[in-house]
């Protein structure tokens, strides 16, 4: 990892969360001090910043550095806050598109759905604060820059953020094979949010009674499912092309 992206040592980490640095995410030595440890805990929840607790082995590969027990992972991007970009769309006149995704965690995947995003005009990617792939270089990389191109929304809860959409007028899809329902029957030329899950989980459960319609690829072959990236960029080109023809 490189230097740049870290920041270690206590008061150096409390610094930048005071200055209103954008922390990808903290790594806290597990038998940290108490104090410090509930400090720098209350820290990160107040500012939502993902956090972790690991052994002090973890942190030692991050940096050889005297870290004092903790890390944080500087963003290289900036995090746009949903109830401010929805509306910053409507008043420009677009018909929002955003995409939401549910435990990604591989971040070449990430990396790559953020790249058919950015491509096929996806205004916001959307992303919960725990249980998501981390911005990092790698991310960037496999995105070939998408990621500091399009709006990324970190959010404490899918489910709150679902809500927000529909109500602004947003329809929910979500991407599943449990549904007769074809992606290529569903409108794309009003405003709507696609919600992708991962490839071994699919979309939680909870969030699927926020879809409005539940949608599927229909596949051809023995294999029963696509990689999430691919099945992503199918969806949301479909989308393109029914933007391009209205």
């Amino acid at each position: 990892m490189k230097s740049e992206e870290t920041i270690y040592g206590y008061q150096p980490v409390l610094e930048a969360i005071d200055s209103g640095k954008e922390i990808e995410k903290l790594f806290i030595q597990r038998n940290l001090q108490q104090q410090r440890m509930d400090e720098l805990k209350k820290l990160a929840t107040i500012n939502k910043i993902p956090f972790q607790f690991v052994p002090k082995e973890k942190l030692n590969k991050i940096t050889t550095k005297n870290h004092q027990g903790i890390i944080a992972i500087v963003s290289p991007i900036i995090y746009s806050k949903i109830e401010y970009l929805v509306p910053e769309l409507f008043e420009a006149g677009k018909i929002p598109a955003i995409l939401v995704l549910d435990q990604i965690t591989d971040v070449r995947n990430f990396g790559s759905i953020a790249r058919s995003a950015e491509c096929s005009g996806v205004d916001a990617i959307v992303i919960p604060d725990k249980g998501s792939a981390m911005i990092n270089a790698d991310a960037i990389k496999t995105s070939a820059g998408a990621l500091t191109k399009i709006r990324v929304c970190r959010v404490s809860s899918l489910k709150k953020s679902l809500l927000y959409l529909k109500e602004c007028g947003i329809s929910i899809y979500g991407a599943t094979e449990k549904t007769e329902e074809l992606y290529y029957n569903i409108k794309y030329d009003m405003p709507f949010a696609l919600i992708m899950g991962s490839e071994e989980k699919g979309i939680s459960s909870e969030l699927m009674d926020y879809c409005d319609k539940l949608i599927k690829i229909p596949l051809k072959g023995e294999i029963e499912s696509l990689n999430v990236s691919v099945a992503c960029g199918i969806i949301l080109f479909e989308s393109v092309r029914q933007r391009i023809n209205q």
